[in-house]
């Protein structure tokens, strides 16, 4: 029996004959919505071949990524990169897996369906899960591994080889240029809780420039990012418990490599994810002792001094740029993040900008504990 459950709109109507393009001679026994993506839509395929045999499925978001060919430009050149070093210098201590590309009937990387919509397909990493949120220091420092052995594998990749699939992606000065825009052309100003993003905002724009000025003056350069490193993207071995890959890839481009890392604390150490109750809210100080640590035992001393400094502004910009965007979404009627009612991107909003205010009161305490764990790894 095929069950397939669908996403409104034309999401469904194309659904299982994009499964059939990359499902080889194998028939499609189940299709079922995958993970919390709140901008592509993904699905987990099984194929009926004799035993459980998955594989992902997505539609790319052509309002976001209007050029999706280079996605997989990009993701041909990384896993042919990553093979590479993984051959030459394999992880000895855990198994390690990048998503692979798998191919239609006529040997492209990608389907278009009748619709317009882009299609593609990825292998399903076997015997792993992904978390919701981290509920411990193993969970963090595992984050954290995963993280600093993804840059480490890539390293050594000339960020120029890879295109920007998303020009302006974590770049927080295009974001609130975009914001001052779309406020200007918004009739939500007489809600408390838009009053108070708009006061939140307003009071932080000038620090809303502090690593691009970096970036610009020299101090940071350009590399290869996964560009979404949240904690939902790490997969973990369901028995030894160890992080075996890093997913979603479609941001991977060139950028700066601190955003990377002021995302993955942001999403890890917020112990209670990012649809909590306002008061549950907090940046928990001893997940990001943990995150770091397993981070700097991955990656190899390639940070520069500058890119170790600017670690806790990377943690307090990126909590600020991600609840901007989402009440710039939420201002601009909810286009780019999926939404299930009207106000929950200004819910969103008001979550990340609470993280950035526990960020802020823990400035020392963070501070030491960033120093320790980079003096630590030289």
């Amino acid at each position: 029996m095929i069950k397939e459950q669908s996403t409104k709109g034309k999401t469904s109507d194309y659904l299982r004959a994009a499964a059939e393009q990359f499902s080889s001679e194998d028939q499609i026994f189940e299709i079922l919505p995958f993970g919390d993506g709140k901008v592509n839509d993904t699905f987990l395929v099984n194929t009926a071949s004799g035993h459980e045999k998955y594989f992902i499925l997505q539609r790319i978001n052509q309002r976001v990524f209007r050029r999706p060919e280079l996605i997989m430009q990009n993701l041909r050149v990384l896993s042919g990169h990553v093979s590479k070093r993984l051959t030459n210098n394999p992880i000895a201590s855990r198994r390690w897996e990048m998503p692979s590309v798998l191919p239609t009937a006529d040997s492209k990387d990608y389907w278009i369906d009748p619709g317009g919509f882009f299609w593609r397909a990825i292998s399903f990493i076997d015997d792993s899960e992904s978390l919701e949120t981290v509920t411990g220091h193993g969970q963090a420092a595992e984050a954290g591994f995963a993280v600093g052995l993804f840059h480490s594998l890539v390293i050594d990749l000339p960020a120029e080889r890879l295109n920007d699939t998303l020009a302006g992606f974590h770049m927080t000065p295009v974001y609130l240029q975009r914001y001052q825009a779309i406020l200007e052309s918004s009739s939500d100003r007489l809600s408390p809780d838009a009053a108070y993003c708009m006061d939140f905002i307003n009071r932080r724009k000038e620090f809303a420039h502090v690593l691009e000025s970096a970036k610009a003056d020299g101090r940071l350069p350009l590399r290869v990012i996964h560009g979404d490193p949240k904690v939902s993207n790490i997969m973990i071995d369901t028995v030894t418990r160890l992080a075996v890959s890093i997913v979603d890839l479609d941001t991977v481009k060139p950028g700066l490599i601190l955003y990377d890392i002021g995302d993955s604390l942001r999403s890890c150490c917020n112990p209670h994810g990012e649809d909590p109750r306002l008061e549950e809210v907090h940046f928990e100080p001893e997940l990001c002792r943990a995150l770091l640590k397993g981070y700097f035992s991955a990656a190899e001393n390639f940070l520069s001094e500058h890119e170790r400094e600017f670690i806790y502004d990377s943690v307090r910009l990126i909590a600020f740029e991600l609840g901007m965007r989402f009440f710039t979404d939420y201002l601009e009627g909810n286009v780019y993040f999926k939404v299930t009612d009207r106000r929950q991107n200004l819910r969103r909003a008001l979550v990340q900008f609470r993280l950035t205010e526990s960020i802020e009161s823990q400035a020392k305490s963070l501070h030491s504990i960033i120093k320790e764990s980079s003096v630590v790894s030289l």
